[in-house]
């Protein structure tokens, strides 16, 4: 640490960065549980985590891994991903994780832009990377056994230098809206900001991590409780149906639920189990009109809140808000506007942009890796432009109106419409295409595809799913298909997204789940946790 820094807003790396952070914890509290693992019912004490992460860390610097340098890891929720990420960080590398339906051209521009050599995955995922080229990625290792990339007894050498609270934590990639994933700059500071804002959560809470570990919702969780001095309890993903058992079953206390979590678990019956659970603390996201009920049917606190992987919860509610569709108000410390096109800001009920702003420098992203066209796109004028439409009222709450891009959110998964057209334009048939949202039963979105075949062409639309299938995330597969003569098209021969959007699901589109075709997420072998 220079010896003159002197801000106090900026908190000492002991306080914040993994290494030191975990070195502290498993020295202060070495017996206290840190991770459970749901699917095996093992857990980790932090003095066994730190050991794991140490063994792990010598064996990823006996590969050549050196500070600073990008590691890619493909792995699903598991003890696997969790030392992995933890191991890299403690080097003082950048953990750099792959989301699990990545194929095709997703997955090459990804690997591309990393600037990693070096891909730690699991053994099924490894082989998509066959049909890409990644001609920098030198290093090809499959992670299938809690003895993969382990030194026993093994002890990293220390740092070039001090890690420090605005070096890189995380590379994590977003999926891209306007043109491809960007891969967002995450430090050690912007994490420890990030777990202030579900400011209930304290050393006594078990958060469960139902969320994958390459999305921010899924690393923000497990860091807060790292920070905290809590514990986690490892899902490997959200299932409604083993939910209230899960959480009975690992003590968990507090966790976010997303999109149509909530309303997924307001359709079980109800049942006189419905408050016999430790559950007392929930992070909703939105706040729809299920999160009252959910409240009050499962005796559970609900908060909201607004974030991106880019920001750092820069708005959060109040314990149990009353104000509708709120997504509560800036933090201590964040700076919120809503603005027009030129950044100037709109009265009270206008819908603008929201833009942030922080007061602790590195509290947000510092920029898009290798990206630095879209980083000052997105730090004009020295706010963070989220593209996103809010509109705020006299009394001083957020209300998220509307995307002001093109992305789909569908399952809690954010969807790029840009790279949805990309593979179906890759279809010999496709001769333009557009995807836009719908809305969906379940709340959030649906892909709808609008194609243009080729001249003297036709398109089956369950063909043309088996085309997509190899090709694209399980996600982003669209569940309706309508086909045109022509696309509809501005004098300046852009789409005209809105009236697609606004046609919405018309007589003549075709429905796959109408078609008897569901599409699940793929499943893959975790190595169970062990205690040491």
């Amino acid at each position: 640490m220079s010896a003159a820094w002197h801000d106090r807003r900026v908190p000492p790396p002991e306080a914040c960065v993994l290494r030191p952070l975990l070195d502290r914890r498993a020295q202060e509290t070495p017996d206290k549980v840190f991770v459970q693992f749901a699917a095996s019912g093992q857990s980790w004490t932090y003095a066994a985590l730190r050991r794991i992460v140490v063994e792990t860390a010598a064996a990823l610097q006996e590969l050549g891994v050196a500070q600073d340098d990008p590691v890619l890891t493909w792995m699903p929720n598991g003890p696997d991903a969790l030392r992995l990420w933890f191991a890299i960080n403690y080097l003082g590398a950048v953990h750099v994780p792959l989301n699990l339906a990545y194929r095709g051209q997703l997955l090459e521009h990804a690997v591309r832009t990393s600037g990693a050599r070096l891909i730690l995955g699991h053994p099924d995922l490894l082989p998509r990377l066959e049909a890409v080229s990644c001609p920098s990625l030198a290093q090809r290792l499959a992670v299938a056994t809690s003895a993969s990339i382990t030194a026993p007894g093994g002890e990293p050498r220390p740092p070039a230098r001090d890690i420090m609270p605005w070096d890189t934590q995380h590379v994590i990639y977003t999926s891209g809206t306007t043109g491809p994933s960007k891969g967002v700059l995450c430090s050690y500071l912007q994490a420890a900001e990030t777990a202030l804002a579900f400011h209930a959560v304290t050393a006594d809470d078990r958060n469960m991590v139902n969320l994958p570990l390459f999305h921010a919702g899924g690393t923000n969780a497990v860091y807060r409780m790292l920070l905290k001095g809590g514990s986690i309890a490892l899902v490997e993903a959200f299932d409604t149906a083993s939910f209230w058992d899960t959480i009975r079953a690992t003590g968990t206390t507090c966790l976010t639920l997303l999109g149509a979590m909530v309303p997924f678990l307001l359709k079980a019956p109800p049942t006189a189990r419905d408050r016999d659970h430790p559950l007392s603390k929930a992070m909703v996201v939105p706040l729809s009109d299920e999160a009252q009920a959910f409240a009050e049917r499962f005796g559970v606190d609900i908060y909201t809140t607004f974030n991106m992987t880019e920001t750092s919860c820069p708005l959060v509610s109040e314990r149990n808000p009353t104000v509708r569709g709120t997504c509560g108000r800036p933090r201590p410390g964040v700076e919120a506007r809503i603005v027009d096109e030129n950044d100037c800001e709109v009265a009270p009920g206008a819908i603008g942009e929201l833009i942030l702003r922080t007061d602790v420098p590195w509290a947000m992203n510092h920029g898009y890796h290798n990206n630095p066209e879209a980083t000052a796109r997105a730090w004009r004028n020295g706010w963070f432009h989220t593209g996103d439409g809010f509109r705020r009222d006299e009394a001083g709450n957020f209300f998220f109106v509307d995307r002001l891009k093109d992305a789909i959110r569908r399952r809690g998964e954010n969807v790029s419409s840009f790279e949805v057209e990309a593979e179906l334009m890759a279809h010999p048939d496709v001769r333009e295409a557009a995807a836009v949202a719908v809305p969906s039963e379940h709340g959030e979105d649906e892909v709808l595809a609008v194609i243009a075949p080729v001249a003297d062409r036709r398109i089956d639309p369950a063909d043309l799913l088996r085309f997509l299938l190899p090709r694209m995330a399980h996600f982003m597969v669209p569940r309706y298909v309508r086909i045109l003569p022509e696309l509809p098209k501005t004098p300046t021969q852009k789409v005209q997204k809105k009236l697609l959007r606004d046609d919405g699901v018309t007589a003549d589109t075709w429905d796959r789940e109408a078609a008897g075709i569901r599409i699940r997420r793929e499943r893959l072998a975790t190595t169970p946790g062990t205690t040491p």
